[in-house]
């Protein structure tokens, strides 16, 4: 594939709005006379409503205006630059963005100020560890003071405190790099699910339009496609490890997703391997995306199977459990005490050792050998069960084996139906000439929809962004299906743009896409109700398939 170098070039103003800082220039009164889209996505105000109409304080709270008139504004005017200042903003919705201010000020050349510079670093997660660290120092604190007041078994005491406050250092670096390494992959499986879908797209446009006879390239597309879906499989399983992929969930009966399993585990396994099932009488329901904890169970069995190369037993066990005040304390992320259902996978394996159990949910990281494996499975796992606000645990021993608990939160005061196994996709369908209308702000990536969706018989309508969306959207009643990508370029995001023209139109019905989302439609990891949405990379089938299926619900109601 060639790629044209100069659409690699970024301009100054191009870098200067996509920046992941915020940058404001103001008056030394405070007025803002110019911001990049960061600060405008960050706050949720259009630029025209901003430049020359609002203050850097007005998006303080109340102390931060004391502080802005008492502190920073005289430490300004003295030195000319005042860095690292804290600052909680306001944001359009009421949010607090915690905010670091760099701030130098440009002068003439009398002397007098003309404009200040501020630059914003987002301090969302800062907050957050220091928290962290703040509790852990106040618990050590707290611990250093009660050693003062014993006289007896000081010497004691003292080596279990220091071992307890080594521990809780230790599990607050390993939460930090989890999350650091989440963030990093996270985004690179974003942008990785963006080229596949091109990539799919084409494959099988290749395909489709071969002419008969052409066995060796159609072999050829089909390994390509079949590279594809293994690559989409490892960014899915990077997106898991992060927190960051959409998930469906429904009320689930555990022991009727691992019953129904049992064929599919055994053919997994093979001969060598025994598998045993036990199942919990009067088991709680929990709530969790199916095919994930399917996926989940899956990945463990599998992990087991390689531990057992001589043959073996593996056992899943369900259990109603609770987690109390006294174990969660210990643990180095947060989870709440209550009542859990409990999912175990043990087999007679190898085992770990502590090193090992130390970095087994870490992505990439595997014992098995070249070729053998990505790491990404137990990552999988770990990402897909803390992303259901449930907790895993694992007990190895060398020679011994191995047992992975996963706990998944009781479900309380539902009536749904327990999901048991996820259903099968359905159908593809061609269409009748309806209308769509594709907003997306990735060029290549809009062509292969429409291109799509006209091949399978839509009228097909497209945009770049929200504005023009709207626009298209005024001009044409006919439109049956929005089908929208969540992250736009603009002043609004595929949500904003959907509730606009879901006022405008209230039965126009909303299909979604995304390679991963953060809270647009998707809120603590969760579809919100009644959203439909469809992953990147999806394929000519998927999205025939889905899009057949709302036209057609739309239909009936």
């Amino acid at each position: 594939m060639t790629i044209d170098q100069g659409s690699l070039i970024e301009t100054v103003e191009e870098l200067y709005e996509s920046a992941p800082c915020g940058y404001l220039s103001t008056l030394p009164n405070g007025t803002i006379v110019r911001a990049n889209q960061t600060f405008l996505t960050w706050i949720g105000i259009d630029r025209q409503d901003l430049i020359g109409h609002k203050c850097f304080q007005d998006f303080l709270n109340i102390g931060g205006k004391i502080f802005y008139d008492t502190h920073f504004a005289p430490l300004l005017r003295m030195q000319g630059f005042v860095n690292e200042i804290a600052f909680d903003l306001t944001c359009a919705d009421g949010r607090q963005l915690p905010v670091l201010a760099n701030t130098v000020q440009k002068r003439d050349a009398a002397g007098r100020p003309l404009v200040h510079r501020i630059t914003l670093f987002n301090a969302t997660d800062r907050r957050k560890y220091e928290r962290e660290l703040l509790l852990a120092r106040q618990k050590a604190e707290q611990a250093t003071e009660e050693l003062k007041r014993l006289n007896e078994t000081l010497e004691e005491r003292v080596a279990e405190e220091v071992a307890e406050r080594v521990k809780a250092e230790e599990a607050l670096r390993q939460a930090q790099k989890m999350e650091a390494v989440g963030q990093l992959t996270g985004g690179i499986a974003h942008d990785f699910n963006n080229l596949l879908t091109i990539i799919v797209g084409n494959i099988e446009l290749l395909q489709r339009r071969l002419p008969e006879g052409s066995e060796r390239l159609l072999r050829a597309a089909d390994h390509a496609m079949e590279a594809t879906r293994r690559a989409a499989t490892l960014t899915q399983r990077l997106l898991a490890f992060s927190r960051r992929q959409p998930l469906d969930p429904k009320p689930i009966d555990a022991n009727k997703l691992v019953a129904g399993m049992s064929e599919l585990l055994r053919r997994t396994l093979g001969e060598t391997i025994v598998l045993e099932t036990v199942l919990a009488g009067g088991l709680w329901r929990t709530q969790a995306d199916p095919n994930q904890l399917e996926n989940a169970i899956v990945n463990l069995a599998v992990n087991a199977r390689d531990a057992m190369p001589g043959g073996g037993k593996l056992t899943i066990e369900t259990a109603n459990a609770r987690l109390d005040q006294a174990y969660v304390e210990v643990l180095a992320e947060p989870v709440p005490p209550g009542q859990y259902v409990l999912v175990a996978v043990s087999d007679t394996g190898t085992g770990m050792d502590r090193a090992t159990m130390e970095r087994v949910f870490e992505p990439f990281f595997t014992t098995k050998g070249v070729g053998k494996g990505t790491g990404l499975g137990l990552s999988q796992v770990y990402g897909f069960v803390r992303q259901s606000n449930g907790h895993i645990r694992i007990y190895s021993e060398l020679g011994e084996g191995t047992t992975i608990k996963i706990y998944l939160p009781r479900l309380l005061g539902s009536d749904d139906a327990p999901a048991e196994m996820p259903a099968k996709p359905p159908v593809m369908v061609r269409g009748s000439g309806e209308t769509i209308l594709v907003v997306e702000d990735e060029p290549a990536l809009r062509v292969y929809a429409v291109e799509a969706l006209r091949d399978l018989g839509y009228r097909v309508l497209e945009a770049a962004d929200g504005r023009a969306a709207l626009s298209i959207v005024e001009q044409h009643p006919e439109i049956e299906l929005l089908f929208t990508d969540v992250v736009l370029g603009g002043s609004m995001n595929g949500r904003a743009l959907a509730d606009e023209v879901t006022r405008r139109n209230p039965r126009l019905p909303v299909l979604y896409t995304t390679g991963y989302t953060q809270n647009a439609i998707v809120h603590h990891g969760r579809l919100d109700p009644g959203m439909h949405l469809i992953g990147k990379p999806f394929t000519y089938a998927d999205l025939a398939a889905k899009v057949r299926q709302m036209l057609d619900n739309e239909a009936e109601d």
